[in-house]
């Protein structure tokens, strides 16, 4: 009776640590795309520039990638459940001082002190949640954190619209509140650090490491978040920035590989499964991230939606996953190979971004999206957890940690160089096809003065003088070229987008299979 007692209470104590990790995995990656529909009302608010107000995102992802390779680093200083715990109250309380920000730039500061809270939330509750199950089960559990870092981005800008719509943009932030003290409290009491999790004797600190890396990701994050806007190389900003990480991730390479204590363990990737997985996670958050951003951004631009209809349309394709998680979960853990999940979740995305370059156009219905957004559901169900498993197979205790903690980050490096080089290369495409398209409107081509001389007697007929009504229709059919370009362009996206799933699904033949299966489910989740 004893023994059937203390099952129940391991169970239900389980289940708790389950919620709890997840709650605060979700509530990390949600809050990296729920500020984006509340910007526009932030920089009325708080009276700041457009300029200023995108810091309020860049200085969220400088944060989470710089914290991100540290987390294993700072578990052993600190103990996991500590560092976990004290992780929680950073990221609470910086909600409530992001909701109390009076000015832009307060704001900024506390997003970045929420970023460093939020950053170390993905991998140490992907380890916490995996340390309370036994291996057999471990798989779903996997699956089930899989789903919360996946549809999270997809939340964030439906609710975020919701919020914004029916309150005030303080709320997307003070909703985290009543959440993170709950699970501060149930952290403090349920969770438990396993032996080589517990707090360690301090060595000496690697100062010059965390220096470097902060410089290394800081800066080329900012660079890939500012230089769109910047223009780039003609900004002297973004030229030194662009130098000081290139140097700064050589100097810290060096220095990691001949300091006895370092911050991050570079050594683990001597690994080949886990090289290939870290191209991997970097190729799964540039379609993440990058489909995220390119849809919403399609249908509020070209076909006029709002915020809130556009994250809407993202909701089948996130039930779509979480449909899959544990259908994959479960085919793992029966010993289907990784290698063979993977190859087909990137084929299904090159599918997705295929079938988006064929149904655009400048009114594209809304059920025309519905399949297609299905499909990247499905595939991205098939990426999340086997790309883990699959990089993490063949490592062994404390590696295991630092491999997950190098995935998490080229993950999150992945959204953001998809975001950058989706922003240049959409603006540089519209500016391209506006060109081409303004060419043929000329006094030759009957088509265009058809064109013009229809717009011109609209305009005539509603009052506008011969000179007025001239420059009218231009401005018209100028306005309607734009158009055109806007929407030729986004197809380029989701044609470079499908083609780059394609180049790199033979990358997952080089990996090697883990016979081990039930095992590498085991240990995947660190």
């Amino acid at each position: 009776m004893t023994d059937q007692n203390s099952l129940v209470e391991y169970g239900f104590r389980r289940s708790i640590i389950t919620i709890t990790a997840i709650l605060c995995a979700l509530l990390e990656i949600v809050d990296t795309t729920i500020v984006n529909v509340a910007l526009n009302d932030m920089r009325g608010n708080l009276g700041a520039t457009l300029n200023e107000v995108g810091w309020v995102i860049t200085a969220y992802a400088i944060a989470n990638v710089i914290i991100v390779p540290m987390t294993s680093w700072l578990s052993q200083q600190f103990g996991r459940r500590n560092y976990f715990a004290v992780s929680i109250i950073i990221f609470t309380v910086s909600s409530f001082l992001c909701g109390n920000a009076t000015n832009i730039w307060e704001l900024v500061a506390f997003r970045f002190m929420q970023g460093l809270g939020g950053g170390a939330l993905l991998v140490t509750s992907q380890t916490i949640i995996t340390e309370s199950y036994p291996p057999e089960k471990r798989g779903m559990a996997q699956a089930i954190y899989g789903l919360g870092v996946i549809i999270g981005p997809t939340l964030g800008p439906p609710l975020g619209g919701y919020i914004v719509d029916h309150a005030s943009w303080p709320f997307i932030f003070y909703i985290n509140i009543p959440i993170g003290v709950v699970a501060t409290l149930l952290t403090l009491q349920y969770v438990r650090s396993p032996k080589y999790g517990e707090k360690k004797a301090a060595n000496e600190i690697d100062w010059w490491g965390i220096g470097l890396l902060a410089a290394a990701v800081g800066a080329l994050q900012y660079v890939l978040e500012r230089g769109q806007e910047d223009d780039w190389f003609s900004n002297s900003t973004i030229v030194v920035l662009a130098i000081v990480s290139a140097l700064s991730f050589y100097l810290f390479i060096w220095r990691e590989l001949t300091y006895k204590n370092p911050i991050v363990e570079l050594r683990v990737l001597k690994n080949g499964n886990l090289r290939i997985g870290t191209i991997l996670s970097f190729i799964l958050g540039f379609g993440l991230y990058g489909s995220t951003f390119i849809i919403p951004l399609y249908t509020q631009s070209i076909l006029g939606w709002t915020a809130q209809q556009s994250g809407l349309l993202m909701v089948p394709a996130a039930l779509t996953t979480a449909f899959m998680m544990p259908i994959i979960g479960n085919l793992l853990q029966k010993g289907v190979p990784q290698q063979y999940l993977v190859a087909g979740g990137m084929l299904l995305f090159a599918i997705f971004s295929f079938w988006g370059y064929g149904i655009l156009t400048p009114d594209t219905a809304k059920s025309s999206f519905t399949w297609m957004l299905i499909i990247r559901g499905i595939g991205m169900g098939m990426l999340f957890i086997p790309i883990t498993t699959l990089s993490l197979s063949t490592l062994k205790g404390q590696q295991i940690g630092q491999g997950a903690a190098f995935t998490g980050m080229m993950r999150q490096l992945g959204g953001s160089f998809g975001i950058a080089l989706i922003t240049t290369v959409l603006s540089r495409r519209i500016a391209l096809h506006h060109s081409d398209l303004a060419s043929n409107v000329t006094p030759d081509n009957p088509l265009a003065q058809q064109k013009l001389n229809g717009l011109q007697h609209m305009l005539t007929a509603s009052g506008k003088s011969g000179d007025a009504a001239v420059a009218g229709a231009y401005r018209i059919l100028d306005g309607s070229i734009l158009k055109q370009a806007s929407v030729l362009s986004y197809m380029d996206i989701f044609m470079y987008l499908g083609i780059l799933f394609v180049i790199f699904t033979p990358f997952i033949l080089l990996a090697k299979g883990n016979k081990k299966q039930k095992v590498s489910m085991a240990d995947a989740a660190h």
